[in-house]
């Protein structure tokens, strides 16, 4: 497994984020903002699902970029996103989670 697949990617607009999904089968992406207490605490979470599942992990900020807010409906922070093959196939929005948590849903979201 190489390096880059155990750690999170951090990008920063759209089409960084566009180019990860599309050339990546299953991708989770962790939307934060800076200053969000929360945010923070779900960061050593999401590096634990790089290491542990198939999913490229991906860490943007919406408020870099707010079209990102529109497009995936973000409400709230952090909101986590799973795609699959390029498309949308599930959202965590409820706060911090741990990492069995979001191993779960990583793995219980993605087709069969």
């Amino acid at each position: 497994m190489s390096d880059e697949s155990t750690k999170p990617l951090r990008v920063s607009d759209a089409d960084e984020l566009d180019s990860v999904i599309t050339s990546h089968d299953l991708v989770l992406v962790d939307c934060y903002t800076n200053g969000c207490a929360l945010c923070q605490a779900i960061e050593p979470v999401v590096g634990n699902v790089a290491r542990v599942t198939d999913a490229t992990v991906v860490m943007v900020n919406p408020g870099d970029d707010i079209s990102l807010v529109e497009r995936y409906d973000i409400r709230s922070v952090p909101t986590l996103l799973l795609f699959e093959d390029g498309e949308l196939v599930g959202r965590m929005a409820d706060g911090f989670q741990g990492t069995e948590a979001v191993v779960q849903f990583v793995e219980g979201t993605k087709g069969e």
